[in-house]
């Protein structure tokens, strides 16, 4: 049988793309890098983005005070670069600066964990109904109707009441649960990866369905895994700082931006500095995030701008 010139470039074209190969040769994650780049708002956010987890991770360790030690002689203190408290004090005398870089880590780590458990889970769950659909797939698919059905915060605050406020069971709970979309998406993309020509070949070269998924349907989810990923995190964050607002999430003498949010709302007539500095964090972080997960969107899918 003889193609025509427009069905052999496309059937080319989608072989090279499962080789993750462009037409050109390239490498389609090398062509969505450097589309990427190209991107003035997602390579800033990138930069703002690495700087807030520098200053985070290395931060506390360049400052003269420790995020819990509180300065007895200065209570409440308004910043001030002559006693070293840059952002003050809050009211048990404790350096804000240094709290706010540890509520940083301790945001980020929620959320970095949190979507990596839910991409996990996620991506396996959703992969495998859709790989072997049928009544398989009508039963994971209701579950996930059914924990749709309940209401998020509501069952995050549940779990926490009933098994104890702490930083780990924050990670598990909210990963435990933003896994649902994760899985609707994976499940669509194997329905329609399942059938293409390179899934076909190995499966009449007689490899297992689970060796199919994980070589070769996983793989080829790559780009909107990522950006999904991308834009949970900044979700998860905003989540967790509302659990911890409403005085569920990270506990004393731990710190998350929420917690200080929560305390400078509480103080702010009186010290404006207590909610003014985590604020200035929290939404630098979220806008970051969600500027490179739209310029992931646009990079690993450039059609669907």
């Amino acid at each position: 049988m003889i193609l025509n010139p427009a069905k052999r470039e496309l059937l080319a074209a989608e072989l090279l793309e499962a080789e993750g190969l462009s037409p050109e040769g390239r490498s389609l994650t090398k062509d969505a890098m450097r589309r990427l780049c190209r991107n003035k708002a997602a390579v800033v956010s990138i930069v703002v983005l690495a700087l807030l987890i520098l200053a985070a991770v290395v931060g506390p360790y360049f400052i003269p005070h420790n995020y819990e030690d509180p300065d007895w002689a200065a209570f409440r203190a308004p910043p001030s670069w002559e006693d070293g408290h840059y952002f003050g004090t809050d009211p048990n005398g404790r350096d804000l600066l240094a709290r706010v870089l540890y509520g940083t880590r301790v945001s980020l780590a929620v959320a970095f964990v949190a979507t990596l458990v839910s991409v996990v889970i996620g991506v396996l769950y959703g992969a495998i109904s859709g790989y072997f659909g049928g009544r398989l797939d009508s039963i994971m698919m209701r579950f996930v109707d059914i924990m749709y059905a309940l209401p998020y915060i509501l069952f995050v605050i549940l779990l926490m009441v009933i098994f104890g406020r702490n930083v780990y069971l924050l990670f598990a709970a909210i990963g435990a649960l933003e896994w649902l979309t994760m899985a609707r998406i994976v499940r669509g993309q194997t329905l329609s990866l399942k059938h293409r020509e390179f899934v076909e070949a190995a499966r009449a070269s007689g490899q297992k369905p689970l060796k199919i998924i994980t070589k070769h349907i996983i793989p080829n989810l790559v780009g909107p895994v990522v950006i999904f990923a991308a834009l949970t995190v900044p979700e998860i964050i905003a989540t967790e700082s509302f659990l911890s607002y409403l005085g569920f999430g990270v506990q004393e003498p731990l710190t998350s931006l929420g917690t200080l949010i929560a305390e400078g709302t509480d103080a702010m007539e009186s010290m404006p500095w207590l909610l003014a500095f985590p604020a200035v964090f929290l939404v630098s972080l979220l806008l970051s995030l969600l500027f490179i997960g739209d310029g992931l969107r646009d990079a690993f899918d450039p059609k669907d701008r």
